[in-house]
């Protein structure tokens, strides 16, 4: 195990920060390697409507099947970092043991749901029938590979996890290529099943199965406490689902072929802004969900400024280089280009609110959590009334999402001074 891939007990500042941006720099490789992905299937998916349904289906629809998986994904993260960071051995060995046996029969009930919603739901998103097939596919390898991921970041492997990301882009281009350009697939299909394939990644956890072998005797770690998170968890997995891409699925429901391609084409690089800085995030609740000590405060408020300016930079840098990144997607339209601005600003909101929803979630600040899970809710049913056009879909975006970040920010702001973290 590498230095900055030891746990966080009482660090301060300078780890966090060398963790962030070690992560960060890695994750921006990837980034790179994502963009690649979206170069090759945008020049081979000529069909109408094709491109912008292979991105949602991928971006969108896999997440909502798995998003109840997803959540207790997320509460296991926290407290493996939590029992990680405080020393108790036997209670993290008890989280493995216990939580492998949870996950293993919430990915088989999770499994199942998909079965049963797949198909009224694709009715209503207007995906065929093929295109889903190779979605269920793509869910059930994600349904399998979530516990890996918890295990990773709950242990503070921050290294291993970006390794594994970078992998894992590595083997959805070369799929994505071999398919569309060597085998002549190109197809919607392909693309969903080139990030199906992309997720065995995750398989790279086999090589440090020796390193989750525990000492002591293991206690179950389930109590009241560990429900309540778990219902805050789903309540944070709901809220960030919908701000973040609950207007894909809008799209996919109203936008005819054509519109839908170049709203898609937009998204994709829209939505990379909070990508970009999901490192910093990942640092951030792992180490707050392991120890909130004053030495740590310092650091993690760092972090939680540098997400903040990573926003803002690159969507001031994703606005004066548009023309560049849409041509190199092979999406530089005069529609597209004019629909940047809008959707980079509504990142920016989606992304603050995503560093303050983190930041309550691995402070068990549950309330702030519910509110968060049912703002996003609200986010989703206003876009659903208000977007049937990109025009009027783009115009409610950034106002909804700038009001959600108000309240969301007066609400974790009044935490913070009840708690004492400022004054």
């Amino acid at each position: 195990m590498s230095a900055t891939d030891q746990p966080e007990k009482t660090t301060g500042s300078s780890k966090l920060l060398r963790s962030g941006i070690i992560f960060s720099v890695i994750n921006f490789a990837t980034s790179l390697g994502a963009f690649a992905f979206q170069g090759v299937i945008s020049r081979q998916l000529s069909g109408a409507g094709d491109y912008g349904a292979a991105n949602s289906a991928i971006g969108a629809f896999v997440p909502l099947l798995s998003l109840l998986p997803g959540a207790a994904a997320i509460a296991v993260t926290h407290y493996i970092a939590h029992y990680q960071s405080c020393g108790d051995a036997a209670r993290l060995q008890g989280l493995l043991l216990g939580c492998r046996k949870f996950l293993f029969r919430l990915t088989v009930a999770g499994s199942l749901l998909a079965l049963a919603a797949i198909q009224p739901l694709s009715s209503f998103f207007h995906y065929s029938e093929s295109l889903m097939l190779a979605t269920l596919i793509s869910t059930l390898i994600g349904l399998w590979s979530a516990l890996a991921t918890a295990l990773v970041q709950g242990l503070a492997w921050f290294n291993r996890l970006a390794l594994i990301g970078f992998v894992a882009m590595l083997l959805r281009v070369i799929f994505c290529w071999l398919g569309m350009v060597t085998w002549h697939w190109p197809s919607s299909e392909m693309a969903v099943l080139a990030s199906a394939f992309s997720l065995l990644a995750s398989l790279m956890l086999l090589f440090w199965r020796k390193d989750l072998q525990l000492q002591g005797q293991p206690v179950s770690p389930w109590n009241r406490e560990f429900v309540h998170y778990l219902v805050a968890s789903l309540a944070f997995a709901v809220g960030n689902y919908c701000f973040y891409m609950g207007d894909a699925l809008v799209a996919q429901h109203y936008f005819p072929g054509a519109q839908c391609d170049a709203y898609s084409a937009v998204g994709v690089l829209a939505r990379a802004l909070p990508i970009i800085v999901g490192p910093l995030l990942a640092v951030l609740f792992t180490s707050r969900s392991g120890g909130r000590a004053p030495d740590s405060l310092t650091g993690q408020l760092t972090l939680l400024g540098l997400s903040a300016l990573g926003l803002v930079c690159g969507a001031a840098g994703l606005y004066f280089l548009r023309t560049f990144c849409l041509h190199a997607i092979g999406r530089n339209t005069p529609e597209a280009a004019a629909n940047i601005a809008p959707f980079a600003l509504t990142m920016v909101f989606v992304g603050l609110l995503q560093s303050l929803a983190f930041w309550s979630l691995a402070s068990r600040w549950l309330k702030i959590c519910l509110l968060y899970g049912g703002m996003g809710l609200g986010y989703w049913v206003t876009l659903f009334l208000l977007g049937k056009t990109p025009a009027e879909l783009l115009r409610a975006m950034p106002v909804a999402a700038a009001v959600a970040l108000a309240v969301m920010f007066i609400a974790w702001f009044t935490s913070m001074r009840r708690h004492k973290m400022i004054s």
